[in-house]
């Protein structure tokens, strides 16, 4: 049996939301990196370059990286480097519009069970944070308020903004205080064995609850800690709450 949490805290992708695999170069990107730069670069350069540090951007995320990159250096180490210095600095001076852009999935969705999970936590006044990786948290904040959901949560945590990225504990922690309740009393519910299980028991919450997603099924379970507990959807962490 899992102890009663005094606080639910949610990653945000695989948990709350889910989309398929995103295009790292979708057109209206490369159109506005295109007009943005003066066209100093084709378009087929600049698909190639969000191609390219798209991919290098996922291989430094799989690293257990204590703190999370700026923005502005996101695009000068994956995606500009080599581009003309103008262009490099058009993007500098932009990057947190770019981010947004690039961060935004227009085939988000609440995954099933999740707003019927979030609904009974409400009801039984048990105050919930989104604690997530991200390079752009204001794109989950307007998805999650676009969804019905965002008022549900007392805090919402990215990485982009704290300035450190799960699996530290401080994600955890930067919840925690902000709700005012104790990490040891909280349940973390994560999709991710290597960065969400690691960095609950890093935090030493309550409970580390793993919800499956696509992405778990890529990572070795037998290489990391076993969570509490092992949920398929929001309908099950739903009927884990002992209310």
């Amino acid at each position: 049996m899992l102890p009663s949490p005094v606080a639910l805290l949610l990653d945000f992708g695989g948990v709350l939301a889910e989309a398929p695999r995103p295009d790292p170069a979708p057109p209206g990107l490369v159109l506005r990196l295109y007009n943005l730069t003066n066209g100093v670069l084709s378009p087929g350069e600049i698909n190639r370059a969000l191609v390219d540090g798209a991919e290098a951007y996922a291989a430094w995320r799989d690293r257990d990286e204590p703190d999370e990159l700026p923005q502005a250096e996101v695009w000068r180490r994956f995606v500009t480097s080599g581009w003309p210095q103008r262009a490099q600095e058009a993007v500098r001076v932009n990057a947190a519009k770019l981010s947004y852009d690039w961060a935004w999935r227009p085939t988000w969705a609440l995954r099933p069970g999740v707003p019927e999970a979030l609904r009974a936590a409400r009801a039984a006044e048990l105050p919930m944070a989104v604690v997530s990786n991200t390079l752009c948290g204001a794109a989950h904040r307007d998805f999650l308020a676009k969804a019905g959901v965002g008022g549900l949560f007392a805090a919402q945590v990215y990485s982009d903004e704290v300035g450190v990225r799960k699996p530290n504990p401080e994600m955890i922690w930067h919840a925690t205080r902000r709700l005012g309740v104790p990490t040891g009393e909280c349940w973390f519910v994560g999709d991710s064995y290597r960065r969400d299980v690691v960095c609950a028991r890093r935090a030493e919450a309550g409970a580390a609850i793993l919800m499956r997603s696509l992405r778990t099924s890529t990572e070795d379970a037998t290489r990391w800690s076993e969570p509490d507990m092992v949920v398929e959807d929001g309908f099950g962490l739903r009927d884990l709450l002992p209310f």
